[in-house]
């Protein structure tokens, strides 16, 4: 169990209970989550509000929605998928809202849900980050820095269209330093906290040091360490 005296959450719903418990605060998550959906697998447009006080924290307000998807499973209503889709729109076609565009590091970006809807609402990318997970889970031989024979190619055709020419090239879109999907803002990538870390514990400290070495120390991403992570992304978004 990890308790930090010097962090605490709150949540709306129970405003007299302080947490100083991260297993805790995600159990109540998932209990409130229950409550209001019936323990069924449908969605709810109801937030659970939580605020998290720590030292160690931007001072930011994310708003965590549900993931896309296409497909109803069993004991889902059959307008989930637009269901899903209408909320989301209704707070990223927001102008002051900032869109996290979260996409898996080993899947095509060209299918990806995420980067399609933020392009659809935010055709510049003025509000738009790209955020690449599971960077450590991609297949042995792949990575997510441009590959020299790709960089040429792209000089080479700067009149055409980078994005389809890459994506065609290889099957995991190598993005993170802004050449086959280019983005107002820098790309970031992250090493998921992963459901096993949950099972064990860990704690968030011990993910994030761990995610530090990981881009310190692999060849294909140490000359972009200082570029990548969850805390470069708190920073850069506190500071935008």
């Amino acid at each position: 169990m990890y308790v930090c005296m010097s962090f605490y959450a709150e949540f709306m719903h129970l405003p007299r209970k302080r947490f100083t418990d991260f297993a805790a605060v995600r159990q109540e998550i998932s209990d409130e989550t229950d409550r209001e959906t019936s323990r069924t697998k449908a969605i709810s447009s109801v937030p659970i509000h939580l605020s998290i006080y720590s030292p160690n924290v931007v001072n930011l307000t994310p708003i965590d929605l549900p993931g896309l998807t296409k497909v109803v499973v069993e004991g889902q209503a059959e307008s989930i998928v637009q269901d899903i889709e209408n909320m989301v729109r209704g707070f990223i076609e927001k102008p002051n809202c900032i869109i996290l565009a979260i996409s898996p590091a080993n899947q095509d970006l060209a299918t990806s849900d995420a980067i399609k809807i933020s392009r659809e609402v935010d055709p510049k990318g003025e509000r738009t980050f790209g955020f690449l997970t599971k960077i450590d889970l991609m297949d042995q031989g792949t990575n997510a820095v441009d590959f020299s024979i790709l960089r040429l190619i792209s000089l080479l055709l700067d009149l055409l269209d980078r994005s389809k020419l890459l994506v065609a090239l290889h099957p995991s879109p190598l993005i993170l330093e802004g050449i086959s999907y280019r983005l107002q803002f820098p790309w970031i990538g992250v090493v998921n906290h992963s459901q096993a870390d949950i099972n064990k514990s860990v704690d968030m400290i011990a993910a994030r040091h761990r995610e530090r070495e990981y881009f310190a120390n692999s060849p294909e991403y140490n000359h972009l360490a200082s570029k990548m992570g969850s805390e470069h992304l708190g920073r850069y978004m506190h500071y935008r």
